[in-house]
């Protein structure tokens, strides 16, 4: 009997009811290093952002020099694909022969220009500080003695000034060795970009998204083109007002024509800026022999200008990129300002190519708004 009720079983208990917590209103919140919560990945973006352009910000103000060796050594290799292109028009050969034949052209002018006419040019540069210092001296004793509270110290030192005040960021190209090695570089860096354009052209996309790949080549394109012409027009007045200048200036009689010839083709290469320092020179030199000579100087110069001004240019530069000459003149100035004698010589090709590539943008989004519809 005992065996019995030891075997009965024993009744389950039935599970006691959990019991509620008691925060059962509380509701965990994603807190600040979940990267996953909307909110916080859209405000981690912003951030990069920011970062990132105070960064690039920064970096540009302290690569500037090198920055601009490169846009140099891009507008140079523009000029060298584009004498190529030209130079196939009459002569069909491999572009790899046309471009060697433009590189030794430009090498061999080089060579010429220092060579031949260094020394003649070397004498007349001593002999033209001389002059325009005098003649600056002249002028402020004229400006003194016609009651101007101004002397020619004065006037000198404010004639230091401009000449000295051309940038902060000049220590690069301030001096002689300064100058020929920025100059070796861009020439170096041009010659392999013209070699091969098309391969530097594909690395650059290739680090693009797929979808930006084709309107980045169609801008290259409009952009080489552009250069191409700008640099065509700026290199025929440079050629012209430097030959035109001299002969102009030796059937006259003025003084160091040579020199101020070469001096106003190289200043040609800066609009504007380039050719109100070339006209000073050019005027103070003529003063220097005589008020007859001083005179046929001023004759010569604005009619050398209004060729280039009223013939070239918009035979040439007008068709490649419409560029006011109140915006070329404030980059001139800003350029120069900032990054020296360098960033002054730039200034035009840059300004072309962000307008190229404002263009192109708004065009996008022009066929965009189209397609999308009203």
């Amino acid at each position: 009997m005992n065996d019995a009720v030891a075997a009965k079983p024993r009744k389950a208990r039935a599970p006691r009811k959990a019991e509620a917590p008691a925060t059962d209103t509380f509701r965990e919140e994603v807190g600040p290093t979940e990267l996953y919560d909307p909110l916080v990945r859209s405000e981690l973006k912003k951030a990069a952002v920011w970062i990132g352009m105070a960064t690039l910000v920064v970096a540009l103000i302290w690569l500037a020099q090198p920055i601009l060796l490169i846009i140099g050594g891009l507008v140079l290799a523009a000029m060298f694909d584009g004498g190529a292109r030209l130079l196939g028009r009459v002569l069909p050969i491999p572009r790899g022969f046309r471009l060697t034949i433009v590189v030794l052209a430009v090498f061999g002018f080089i060579y010429w220009t220092f060579v031949f006419t260094g020394s003649e040019l070397a004498s007349q540069a001593a002999s033209l500080q001389a002059i325009v210092e005098k003649q600056i001296e002249t002028i402020g004793n004229q400006i003194a003695a016609a009651g101007f509270n101004i002397s020619a110290d004065d006037v000198k030192g404010f004639g230091t000034q401009i000449l000295n005040s051309v940038g902060r960021v000049t220590a690069a190209v301030s001096s002689v060795v300064g100058t020929l090695t920025n100059m070796a570089m861009m020439l170096v860096l041009a010659i392999f970009i013209a070699a091969e354009p098309r391969m530097y052209e594909r690395g650059v996309a290739w680090m693009l998204p797929l979808a930006e790949r084709e309107h980045f080549y169609g801008t290259a394109e409009k952009i080489g083109r552009v250069l191409r012409r700008l640099m065509a027009g700026r290199l025929l007045g440079m050629a012209v007002e430097g030959f035109g200048t001299w002969i102009l200036l030796s059937l006259g009689g003025v003084p160091m024509a040579a020199l101020l010839g070469i001096l106003t083709g190289l200043l040609a290469f800066l609009p504007n800026i380039g050719a109100i320092v070339s006209g000073a020179l050019i005027i103070l030199v003529g003063f220097s022999a005589g008020v007859d000579v001083g005179l046929y100087a001023i004759f010569v110069y604005f009619v050398v200008q209004m060729v280039d001004g009223y013939l070239i240019v918009p035979m040439v530069a007008k068709r490649a990129v419409d560029l006011a000459p109140a915006l070329v003149l404030g980059a001139q100035i800003l350029f120069g300002a900032l990054f020296g004698v360098l960033g002054l010589a730039l200034a035009d090709p840059i300004i072309a190519m962000i307008k190229v590539a404002l263009e192109r943008q708004s065009e996008r989004n022009e066929a965009r708004a189209i397609r999308q519809g009203p």
